[in-house]
């Protein structure tokens, strides 16, 4: 549907208030969100209890953090009509956290925008005005807290967070949200039990789905935010010092050339940064969210993650086979053929056919996405994929090596050789160091001392 159409006949989306219920066996957060003449919406996001010990979930730090979590699931609601003004009816927000909001939405909103062809600016695409009277500005807590906890998305990228930090299996957690057998088996195979794994059951309001069906706008949602949110009010009601994440810094870079419009935006150093700024000032508790593996690229990490055998046949990425119960390669996809050829420098060919069940560098039907993960088609793919230069250095690194051993290329390194430069191999990339991050000294040590043994 046409967005300037949808704005004039859907003007207000209501954020209306939001609950914290427990039962035995969880603690739910519902939220009451509203377009009149449209839909209600009333999506909940449920934390199952097992044997932890969880602070007062009634205190004005708690109901202050899941007022905010429902500021960044409002965001998946508003998108389908995208109403000029949202009005905040359950709490109070100053200027300052409105920009926050309003930079967040917008930029986590970036893909949608461009692929749903709608053209506005940071400054005429939403109005936020908070009308509510809970005004959730509290001093800082002074309560100590240790350890870690560290989501798991099931792919290479949390497994080796998991791999490299000294974590203690005995009180360190991992954060699982809407688990599948595939992030289970991941924890499980890093010596985690069950009652070390947080399993959060986010479930989206039956009414957005419906109305995604009938042709409303639909899209990318900056879903990463979501996480911080949720894992920073897991971190404080069990007493965490850190969150950990595993976003790398190839995170950063456009899906199109000369725009500021990134699929991974709140996975971005950026968001990462504002996000500390925000919790510091406004969330107030003593927890720290920020990314083990920023300082590395994609070919880093995905060098470390080739020695830890045991995950080869467990892990998974591919968003299309993600649909079901049991996870697979789909073997058709960007995000398929983008882990396969960050992982060829390492383990082509036979172990990396014996993963993803065929030889993708041999699939004439991914020729197109091939192209536009190496930076010669209209935009990169969008999805989380690595940027031009990590794919260009990883196929040039198997050209070169299967050309030593005098070994035939297959039909995409075959195109690629005869078709393109190959990229410049005088510097080492796995060997880089970025230190725009937001590690301790101690956790820069332990990350410089796992790469130069790679």
């Amino acid at each position: 549907m046409n967005f300037n159409d949808l704005r004039k006949e859907y003007k207000y989306f209501y954020y209306n208030k939001f609950e914290i219920t427990e039962n035995e066996s969880e603690i739910v957060l519902k939220f009451d969100f509203e377009i009149p003449n449209l839909a209600h919406f009333n999506p909940t996001t449920s934390i199952l209890k097992k044997n932890f010990k969880f602070k007062d979930i009634n205190s004005v730090y708690a109901k202050n953090m899941v007022f905010n979590i429902g500021m960044i699931e409002l965001i998946s609601y508003w998108k389908c009509a995208c109403p000029e003004n949202v009005i905040i009816k359950c709490g109070k927000l100053n200027s300052d956290q409105i920009d926050f909001w309003k930079k967040l939405y917008f930029n986590g909103l970036g893909e949608l925008f461009y692929r749903n062809k709608i053209k506005t600016d940071i400054n005429s695409f939403m109005n936020i005005q908070s009308t509510g009277d809970i005004d959730f500005h509290y001093e800082k807590i002074d309560d100590e807290s240790f350890g870690y906890i560290v989501p798991i998305g099931g792919g290479k990228d949390s497994v080796v967070t998991l791999e490299t930090l000294p974590l203690d299996r005995n009180s360190d957690l991992c954060l699982i949200i809407n688990p599948k057998p595939v992030t289970l088996k991941c924890a499980s195979l890093a010596g985690f039990d069950d009652n070390h794994i947080i399993e959060i059951k986010r479930v989206i309001d039956k009414n957005l789905i419906d109305l995604n069906s009938k042709g409303f706008i639909n899209g990318h949602t900056p879903f990463s935010a979501m996480l911080a949110f949720t894992s920073y009010f897991v971190a404080y009601l069990l007493g965490k010092k850190y969150v950990s994440l595993s976003n790398e810094n190839s995170a950063n870079e456009s899906n199109v050339k000369g725009k500021n419009i990134n699929h991974q935006y709140s996975k971005s150093f950026e968001f990462e940064c504002d996000f500390e700024n925000y919790s510091d000032k406004y969330l107030k508790a003593p927890v720290k969210y920020f990314s083990f593996l920023r300082p590395l690229n994609e070919l880093q990490i995905a060098k470390l993650f080739s020695k830890h055998e045991k995950y080869h046949h467990v892990f998974k990425s591919c968003n299309v086979g993600s649909k079901g119960e049991n996870w697979i390669w789909c073997c058709n996809c960007a995000k398929c053929l983008f882990a396969f050829t960050i992982l060829s420098p390492f383990l082509y060919k036979e172990k990396l056919v014996s993963i993803f069940g065929e030889d993708l560098f041999d699939k004439k039907s991914l020729f197109e996405i091939f192209i536009e993960l190496t930076g010669n088609g209209e935009y990169k793919p969008f999805d989380c994929v690595g940027t031009y230069e990590e794919v260009n250095y990883a196929l040039t690194f198997v050209i070169k090596k299967l050309e030593s051993e005098n070994k035939e290329l297959p039909y995409i390194l075959s195109y690629y050789k005869k078709n393109f430069k190959l990229a410049d191999m005088s510097e080492d990339i796995t060997k880089r160091y970025n230190d725009n991050n937001n590690l301790t000294e101690e956790q820069n040590e332990l990350l410089k001392k796992a790469i130069l043994h790679a």
